[in-house]
């Protein structure tokens, strides 16, 4: 069955992917929507996790505000995805329980190294994100403009974050290349899991 053929037995009204982009097995519209709203709302709250487990390291040092201000941003994007899930009848990811503790556990783990590590950290993981999104971006149609502005907002924000940590030295942080290395391998296999499970 073609793509078209596939779009057209759906009475969706909309082309399908490009020809010779869909095989057998592949998500249909509706699953690839679901499984993009739960990794990002996957996303939003390990990134919100994260934060929490710097400050609670980091909430009386100078970086503080720097830091609160990102967790007010991530705070505000999750409440986005958790009303899009609702909205969009999608379950969130069994895995939630998980990135409860991994995300606060890297976040307080990366602060305790220091300032700028934890600044890596937000590096490592924004620049992930940053791809993450860049890719959702361009998957989505006309017909979901909204949630395209959304996420574009989204990742002119995490971005934002990524400068920041740029601008307090995470570049100068020990070992920073490893521990980036390790921080980007965790998140995209974070997003591999929390799309599918």
């Amino acid at each position: 069955m073609t793509a078209t053929d596939d779009s057209d037995r759906e009475g969706t009204g909309r082309a399908g992917p490009a020809p010779g982009t869909y095989l057998p097995g592949d998500p249909d519209d509706a699953e690839r929507l679901a499984r993009m709203l739960r990794v990002d709302h996957a996303g939003e709250y390990g990134a919100r996790r994260i934060y929490e487990g710097q400050l609670a390291v980091l909430g009386r040092s100078p970086v503080a505000p720097t830091i609160r201000h990102m967790h007010e941003q991530e705070a505000k994007h999750l409440e986005t995805f958790e009303r899009l899930l609702v909205e969009n009848r999608v379950r969130p990811t069994v895995l939630q329980p998980v990135w409860h503790i991994a995300g606060f556990a890297l976040g307080a783990a990366t602060a305790l190294m220091g300032e700028k590590a934890a600044m890596a950290c937000t590096v490592a993981v924004e620049e992930v994100i940053d791809e993450h999104y860049a890719d959702q971006a361009e998957q989505l149609d006309e017909t979901q403009g909204e949630l395209k502005d959304t996420i574009e907002t989204f990742r002119a924000e995490e971005l934002e974050h990524r400068d920041i940590g740029l601008d307090h030295g995470a570049e100068e942080a020990t070992g920073y290349e490893a521990l980036s290395g390790v921080v980007k391998a965790g998140s995209r296999l974070a997003i591999w899991l929390s799309t599918r499970i």
